[in-house]
């Protein structure tokens, strides 16, 4: 009792010098920088139409939504304003870089798949809920490499998974399927949060046709040269399909339509042919199309142009369209591809590429002091942090500091 005694006198007695302390020095003291905000989680959109649902379902959660208007010029036009919005939005509206999340549905669903494919980098996973990747997978740039790093979920219609998810999957695409029947909000955005980007990632793997989407985490891709090739890294493009469609015009449909058959919800402008808004495709060749999902499968099997006929649902009748088949000629593409990673063991940095002559390679402080090779070729030491430009010229590796553009 008595040694309890002493203690808390002796507490007591440094409380009050330290309050005494305070009160003759409080005016000396600076203020305390008031604490940073946290950072919020974000869900980026390609269709800004759909901004105002996505709000109302994460409203509640705390998160953004980044949905910039659409732009001129296409999807490619439309995911680099996107790209900007969100590198905006991290630089001044305090969204986490690490939980960007991208996100559409229904027709949209396939610009999904498109944009990691394009773009990975950005995303610490992606969703897409209903629809299908399949004007995705046609378009022959969808490269299971680049989502090595963002897992998708996708949310499809039925009890079962889709082919076209299995042949995804198949591929590489790191990819998972659910079927919407009982599943629930929560447990989708659950999904998402238990993802993070890693802005240094200790290995990146990227393929492309195109310099304008070049960039692969802490590697940008700056110069190709289709001579040189090299087998160790094969393509990653998950193989197209033949892509072929009705000769019926301009017109599209709900990819998530219960059915059966099409439901024809657009038609291009100054559209010509014979369908009309509202009128549903049921037949083909005298078998019925059960839905969608099925039609895109079936099309997909056609390799060469051919002659069908089509049955039409107007109201209450029936109308049989004489029509063909048409399979688009695709021209081989060379892409480029990259593949790195740093083993902390060694402290190297190892790049392994193909057709690419010049890169530009950022280097985080956590990774100096360390080495490099490229293509079996090195740079002895790494002693400083920032951005690095490789190029090979003549079997010879040449390395400097990056410009500023």
């Amino acid at each position: 009792m008595r040694n309890w005694s002493r203690r808390s006198a002796l507490v007591c007695g440094t409380i009050s010098l330290l309050a005494a302390w305070s009160a003759g020095a409080q005016g000396d003291l600076p203020e305390p920088a008031p604490a940073a905000p946290p950072k919020t989680p974000a869900i980026a959109l390609l269709d800004a139409s759909d901004a105002p649902q996505w709000q109302a379902w994460v409203g509640g959660l705390g998160w953004k939504v980044l949905a910039p208007p659409e732009a001129a010029g296409g999807i490619d036009a439309r995911l680099q304003a996107l790209d900007a919005a969100v590198r905006s939005a991290i630089r001044d509206a305090g969204v986490d870089p690490g939980r960007v999340y991208l996100a559409g549905r229904g027709a949209a669903t396939a610009s999904v798949f498109y944009a990691v494919s394009r773009l990975p980098d950005p995303w610490a996973a992606a969703l897409a809920l209903g629809g299908s990747p399949e004007a995705a997978a046609t378009t022959g740039r969808i490269f299971a490499a680049n989502f090595t790093n963002v897992p998708v979920l996708w949310i499809g219609p039925g009890s079962g998974e889709p082919e076209l998810a299995v042949k995804l999957k198949k591929a590489g695409v790191n990819l998972e399927w659910r079927a919407a029947a009982g599943i629930a909000n929560a447990a989708i955005f659950e999904w998402l949060a238990g993802h993070r980007r890693d802005e240094f990632p200790a290995s990146i793997d990227c393929e492309t046709n195109s310099l304008a989407f070049a960039r692969c985490y802490w590697i940008r891709i700056t110069k190709v040269d289709p001579g040189e090739r090299n087998d160790v890294l094969p393509t990653t493009r998950v193989p197209p399909g033949s892509g072929a469609s009705l000769d019926l015009g301009n017109f599209g449909f709900k990819p998530d339509d219960a059915g059966p058959g099409l439901l024809v919800s657009f038609l291009g402008e100054k559209y010509d042919g014979p369908l009309k808004l509202g009128d549903r495709i049921v037949e083909l060749d005298g078998k019925p199309i059960e839905n969608p999902r099925e039609y895109a499968e079936t099309m997909n099997r056609y390799v060469e142009n051919r002659p069908v006929t089509v049955m039409v649902e107007r109201g209450t009748g029936r109308i049989r369209l004489e029509t063909g088949i048409v399979v688009p000629r695709r021209d081989p593409a060379v892409t480029a591809r990259v593949q790195a990673r740093f083993d902390a063991a060694t402290r190297q940095i190892e790049i392994v590429s193909r057709v690419v002559t010049e890169m530009r390679v950022t280097v985080p402080p956590h990774w100096v002091p360390g080495g490099l090779n490229w293509n079996g070729l090195s740079i002895e030491a790494i002693d400083k942090p920032g951005c690095i430009l490789l190029s090979i010229e003549k079997e010879l590796l040449h390395s400097s500091a990056c410009s500023a553009n």
